[in-house]
């Protein structure tokens, strides 16, 4: 299968699974019943977000082919075609929603390696991620990143187009 190609499926898988998570979240009658412990049943409920400082705002950039194969601070080698970023010092194997504040579209990546080096920038992001972003041809973009929890499947990430 191609690359890019994969990108759609995973942007499809993920929207469906948002829906679904969305619906399968959604308050139902019994949740506005009596508080009274032995009224409601025991409802399991999901570790909240945890953010960067609330949100941590800054300039984003993307590394691509020069550095495609070699390897990351994580040991694996860099695969500019994965939803990956760098971050100085996140750990390694976080999760982090990264919006494009001019577009609003959003993604998100593994961090996976030590980065950016210029000082004025916040992240550094995969070419697909910063594709995805529609921030390749310009190479820099004001971001917002959010920490996130581990997705269920890693291959139902990538990026909505916000419903206006």
């Amino acid at each position: 299968m191609e690359r890019v190609p994969k990108i759609v499926l995973n942007a499809v898988a993920l929207a469906a699974s948002v829906s679904i998570s969305m619906a399968a979240s959604a308050p139902t009658s019994s949740d506005y019943q009596s508080s009274h412990p032995t009224a409601q049943p025991e409802v399991a409920r999901k570790k909240p977000v945890k953010s960067v400082k609330a949100s941590e705002v800054g300039q984003a950039s993307w590394y691509g082919e020069d550095f495609d194969g070699k390897p990351t601070a994580s040991g694996e080698p860099y695969d500019m075609y994965e939803l990956t970023a760098a971050h100085r010092t996140l750990p390694l194997g976080t999760w982090v929603k990264v919006t494009n504040l001019r577009n609003h579209r959003w993604v998100l990546v593994r961090i996976n390696d030590r980065g950016p080096v210029p000082t004025d920038r916040i992240i550094d992001l995969s070419y697909s991620a910063a594709k995805l972003l529609r921030m390749s041809a310009q190479g820099l973009a004001k971001v917002r990143l959010d920490i996130v929890n581990p997705p269920e499947e890693t291959s139902e990430i990538a990026m909505l187009t916000p419903i206006r």
